[in-house]
This record gives C-alpha cells, structure tokens and sequence, in this order.
C-alpha cells in the first residue's frame, strides 16, 4: 500500500524456495503482459506456490488480475526505483504460499488499484465478482484529505469492520504490511519507527489472534531490528556463533527419530529454529543459553492419535520436564492453533522442548485463518440464509471487539482502546449459570462478563456468584469459572443459614431496587456513601435522602478490562453526572445505638458472687453448650463452646468455670445479616425483627464496601426458641442474603 524501497539488510525467512528477483519482476512487468493463452511469467512463482496448495485451481483470473493491475500501476515506482506492480506481486506470493485461495490471490493482487489508480470498486465488481470487490475495498485506506489526522484509526476501523465479515481482509493486510516492512530500509528513520510502532501495537496481536504465525514471527523480527537495533544487532551475534559452533539439536533429533521408529509410529522430525526476538526474550529470561535453547523439535504425524503415542514415547524413553507439558490439542488456543508441548532433559541435562502436531495442524499453526481456504463457501452446494454468513473464524474477541467500537466514536477513543485491548494477549472461556459461554481476555472481572452478556443492562448489576459463591464485581475470573450475574431485578441464590450459622442454600428475589443504595432508619442507624456507589444523596437544603438514578459506579472502571464495559460505564457516568455527587454532610461513623441494657444474664455460674455476663463475640443463648472463664475484676465472661475465644482462653492456661443456665425464656443474641444494598433494606429487616417478636438492643450498619452491605444487630429474644424463625424471617427480605450467629468480633 505504500512504494517503500528495498532494504538491504532483510532477511527473508522463507527456507526451501528461491528468492524472488524483483528487478526481474520489474522488468517483466514492463515488458508488458504475456499472449492470451498463457499466463504473464511475472506470476509464474504465484502460479507455482497457488498450485502447491491448490492443485486444481483455476489461474485464469490471476492472469486477468494481473494485467489490470499492471497496467492501471505502469509507470508508477517503488522509492527505491523499482515497478510499483512488484509490491502486489510480492503480497501475493506470501499469501500463495501460506496457502490462500484464488479469491485472496486475486484481490490481493488488485489491493491497491483502487487506491492509488484511476480503477473503480465499480470496474472490480464488474470484472471480478462482488466477493473480489468487497476484500479490495475493505484494505483501501481513507484519504488523508477528507480525515486528517483520523485518517490511519478509522482506516483500521473499516479494516476491523470488514474483516469481521471476512477474515481474508486482514489476511491481505497483513501480508501487504509484512512486503512494507521487508523494504523499509530506504524510509526515514522517524518514519520507519512510526510504522514499525503501529506494526507492534496492532498488526502483530492480530496477526497473534488469527493464528498467522508465519507472518506474525517475521514481523516481530522485523520490528525487533527497527525498534530496538542495539539488542537485534546482539542477538544476531549470538545466534551467529552459536551457528559457528554447530547444530547442537541434531543428536538429540536422531535419538527421537529412532525411538519412534522403534515404536513403528511414522514421523517426520525436524528440527525449528527461534527467531530472533524468541532468542532475545529466551535469553533476558534465562540468562546465559545452552545450544539446545536456540531451537525446538517439531515431530510431525498423521492422525491426532498418533500425536499422543509420539508424546508417550518421548515421555517413556526419555525424562520429561513435566511443567513444561501443554495439551492444546484437547484445548485449542482462541487462534485455532493445536498442538502438543512438551519438554525432555537429553544425555548431558540439557532441555530440549518438542511440539508434536499433524501435518494439517502444522499448516494451520504457520497460516491460521490463511489455511481454512474459503471459510464462507457453501456446503454441498447449500448457500446460506438472506443475512446470515457462518464465520467459523469469527473468534469471541473479533465479536467484542466489533461490538464495542460502536460505541467509540471519536478516533483518538478507538485507536487507544484498540492498542489497549490488543495488548491482553490471552483469552478465557467462562460458562454461564443458564448454559452459555463467554470468552474474555485474561484478567477479566465480573463487571467484564456482566456487560459482555448483558450489554448496557449490566448496569443494573448488584453482584455475582463465582462457582456457586457469592463473589464481588471486582472478583478475576479464571478460565472454566462459571459465573451468574445477578441484577436488581433479577433472583438471588444465596446461602441459607441455620440457627448455628450453617446451613442450605434457598432462593429469594433480589427486589426490583437498582444498584447498591444507602438508607436511613428513623432509629438513627445510617448506611453511608463511601465515595463509591450511587447512594442516596441528601437535598442541601432539606436535608432529606433523594435517591439517584441506579447504575454503576465509579470504581467499576478500575475492575474493568474489557474496552465494552469501560466505554459502557464511562458514557453512563457521563451521563448520569448526579452519581459522582457527594453527599452534603459527609457520612457519620457507624455506631451503635442502645436501646437499653440488661444487667443480669440467665446462666447460673460456679462461682459465688460473681458478676457474669454473656460474652458479645459470640453471645450464646439456651439450650447452646456454655463455658465460662473469670476475667478482670472476678467476672465470669460466658462463651458458647465452638467459640474461638474459647481455644484461646485454654491455651492461656486459664481454668473454665462450669456454666448452666437458669429458669429464664429470654435471651440476648447478636447477628450478623450481609445484603445488597437498596432503598428501604433497613426499614424492612428491622420491621421483619419486630414482627418476629425480638427487641433491638443495638444495631449497626457499616458502610457499602464493594456494592455489599453488613449489618450486626444485638437482640433480645422473649424466648430462644424463636431463634430459627426469626433469622428465616431475615433472611426472606428481599437483597438479605445471608443471616449468621456471631462467632467472632465482626471484622472491621
């Protein structure tokens, strides 16, 4: 797409084939085009690399390609004097020999026609078909004239755009980046680190992430040299010497050799050098290198099955490295790519790490969607529905990523949000509670799978639950969690206590409130905003709660990863600027507030005279088993026996005092209730107590921390039998869900 010149210093990494002259091409492309009966000899290597793959392909509209688009580039050249047709012809001979089809051949030899010559999109269409037309259109870039400096993002934009209807857009793309690269030499040096910048941030993840290794390692070696010439200039050296000395992988590759022929399974071994910048990385991770760490051993077989027989051999006649195994043939990587990775020590300790694969997964780990042909060809001659194009290469992260542009509109948005998701170079899959499945980048929280199943309804998110456990919104998911979202109108499965804190599970609604709000009693207790969630704020001048809109809240942005929910969020603070409101009188400190106190507890203690009092970590009540310690002061401190207080008062050495109790129905008890937060929670758990017959001694309310509410009320009982009920009668409030006995002081 741009006439750079040659560099002589590229190095080409193709092995096995003749280099292309192109000053050869040059001159043949000025010779004009061949007779009608043969093809042009400027595209006798395509045609060879095509028929490689394709055996029974039709070369006629290459030829026809050809000629157009040697005749609409005649008199155009390259910056190093070379015929501009020699670019195209150079695409398209990386793309024959990744094995593309006649389609991607065609359009990649017309891919800057429309560009930089007086051919229209029209005339393509007219002479090659829509789907031609369509994969030319979808590389031509946006003139500078009529987007400034938007022009490189929203070309990139339209790319992205049309590569999510047709991968073979990128493909082409990427192949005329690599041609662009190889001869960069001639460029300004400001501008060869210009586009060797924009080549790491963006072509490489996603030549990375369409599994297009052969294009993506060159390219990262080409930017290494560019970027970064002092370490490239260094790593050369050393691989150089290492050459010198000899191929130190040979023995151990002849040892693998004859163990599978001994083990009668047919295999190819051969043997992959790193290129340079795996070198360089190897290098800064281990230090100082062996000669086996310059390569690996590629075992190629037939069949699947075999590639586990060639992995038991290996792992029976030789040591493994068992870290080092990898199975992603059981698990392909999100690229399409399969393989097994697996690690042996050889006679003298060194490592040596084999990649085991069949020959058809080899060709698709080095061309990725390049491979997969024409993915949108009908089968068995099925063409599909008006509207509906079955992409299987259309992964989960090219799907978000069409998704949330959209949403940025403006250039500078977009082309730093692009570099930032590119740069989360993994991905997760995570299953949903109702069966479905979501893939995220790694590092992912519950606010990034809320928005990516729920879109601008996750804002009405109070919670999840992470295999089965309740979970905040900033928990990282993990590859193969299952996660459920749950929403304010949505029902909440939560943990269903008994008198003694355990207990099942039951479900109850969540209510139909919005996010987490605060709520204030008229008993005094107040549920404050900590700076974070939408709470309910105060009318300055009357003092009064007013609720604002639910939705999410500032911190979501630092717990989100994915550019959907950090561009969901940030519009709807924007538009909701009420919920960065900070209340007019700040949040008063949580305290309890008394209602009375009861001076004589009813246990009966074996100590005369003694004052006795129940203890408040875990304030036990009848018919629990009781023991007692004397403390400062000649007091008895009554504590059930689980309780933790207890161990440590034994392992003190301090004597336990005998505990009954007396005659008396009533009893005093502490619970702790955890909730989502919302308008009224308060009014309702306390009208719940007071329907249920008990007395509220205390309460306390701490503030909303990560979108959850805790409350701990000490309550007197007229009698403990009606214990159970009363924390079912909690625990059926809406947004309650879970009710506990106090075992410990509450954390703070």
């Amino acid at each position: 797409m741009s006439a750079e010149a040659t560099s002589p210093g590229a190095r080409s990494r193709r092995r096995g084939r003749t280099s292309i002259d192109l000053r050869r091409l040059g001159r043949a492309a000025l010779l004009g085009p061949a007779s009608r009966d043969r093809l042009p000899d400027a595209i006798g290597h395509v045609a060879d690399a095509h028929r490689a793959h394709h055996p029974d392909a039709d070369l006629l509209v290459l030829g026809k390609a050809y000629v157009l688009a040697e005749m609409s580039h005649r008199g155009q050249f390259r910056k190093s004097g070379e015929p501009y047709i020699t670019h195209p012809l150079a695409v398209t001979l990386i793309l024959a020999e990744l094995g593309a089809e006649t389609t991607t051949l065609t359009a990649s030899l017309l891919h800057d026609t429309v560009e930089d010559t007086d051919v229209t999109l029209d005339q393509v269409r007219a002479e090659f078909g829509d789907e031609v037309c369509y994969l030319v259109d979808g590389v031509t870039k946006l003139e500078k004239v009529d987007y400034g400096a938007a022009a490189e993002p929203e070309t990139f934009r339209k790319m992205l755009v049309a590569t999510g209807n047709d991968v073979r857009v990128m493909s082409i793309k990427l192949a005329d980046r690599l041609h662009n690269m190889r001869t960069l030499g001639v460029m300004r040096p400001e501008k060869q680190e210009r586009i060797a910048k924009v080549t790491h941030d963006v072509l490489i993840p996603l030549a990375e992430r369409l599994g297009v290794q052969a294009l993506k390692t060159e390219l990262e070696d080409l930017v290494f040299a560019i970027l970064q010439p002092q370490e490239y200039e260094r790593t050369r050296t050393v691989i150089a010497d290492v050459a010198t000395a000899g191929p130190s992988l040979d023995p151990v590759a002849e040892d693998v050799r004859r163990t599978l022929r001994e083990a009668d399974i047919t295999a190819e071994v051969v043997i992959r050098p790193r290129h340079f910048l795996s070198v360089h990385r190897a290098r800064l991770k281990r230090g100082e290198m062996r000669g086996t760490d310059f390569g690996r051993l590629l075992v190629l077989v037939g069949e699947d099955a075999d590639c586990y027989a060639v992995l038991g051999e290996l792992h029976t006649c030789f040591t493994p490295v068992i870290s080092e195994f990898k199975d992603f043939i059981a698990a392909p990587k999100y690229n399409l790519y399969q393989s097994l990775h697996t690690a042996v020590a050889g006679p003298d300790g060194a490592v040596v790490e084999v990649l085991i694969r069949t020959h058809q997964m080899h060709k698709v780990a080095e061309a990725g969607v390049v491979a997969l042909g024409n993915p949108y060809a009908p089968v068995d001659g099925a063409e599909p529905a008006e509207g509906e194009r079955a992409d299987p290469t259309r992964p989960g992260w090219l799907s978000r990523l069409l998704e949330w542009q959209e949403s940025a509109t403006d250039p500078d948005t977009f082309w730093t949000t692009l570099r930032a998701d590119l740069a989360q170079d993994r991905e997760i899959s995570v299953f949903l509670a109702d069966g479905g499945m979501l893939g995220l980048p790694a590092g992912a929280t519950c606010v990034d799978a809320a928005y990516a199943q729920h879109g601008d309804g996750a804002h009405g998110c109070i919670g999840a639950r992470v295999n089965g456990r309740l979970a905040t919104l900033s928990t990282v998911l993990g590859d193969g969690d299952t996660v459920q979202l749950l929403l304010a109108h949505s029902p909440v499965q939560a943990p269903r206590n008994g008198p003694d804190g355990d207990g099942e599970g039951s479900a109850r609604s969540a209510g139909s409130a919005g996010d987490i709000k605060g709520a204030e009693d008229a008993g005094g207790t107040h549920v404050g905003r900590p700076g974070a969630d939408p709470e309910v704020t105060r009318d300055p001048a009357h003092g009064q709660p007013q609720d604002t809109a639910p939705g999410p809240s500032p911190e979501w942005l630092d717990h989100a990863r994915t550019p959907a929910a950090r561009i969901a969020i940030a519009g709807w603070l924007a538009a909701n600027p009420e919920s960065l409101r900070v209340p007019a009188a700040p949040p008063r400190t949580p305290g309890a507030v008394t209602a009375g106190r009861r001076g004589v507890a009813n246990v009966v203690v074996d100590v005369p005279e003694a004052t006795v009092r129940l203890a408040g970590c875990c304030t036990p009540v009848p018919p629990d088993a009781v023991t007692g310690f004397t403390v400062r002061g000649g007091a008895v401190t009554v504590h059930r026996a689980e309780c933790p207080a207890v161990g440590r008062m034994t392992a003190l050495g301090r004597p336990p005092v005998t505990v009954s109790w007396g005659d008396e129905a009533e009893c005093r008890v502490t619970l702790y209730a955890e909730s989502f937060g919302r308008p009224r929670l308060l009014a309702d758990l306390t009208e719940a107590i007071a329907t249920a017959g008990a007395a509220i001694v205390s309460a306390n309310v701490e503030p909303p921390s990560e979108q959850r509410v805790r409350h701990t009320y000490t309550l007197q009982l007229p009698d403990a039998a009606g214990l159970p009920g009363l924390m079912r009668a909690m625990r059926d409030v809406p947004g309650v869900f879970d009710v506990r006995r106090a075992q410990h002081e509450p954390a703070p």
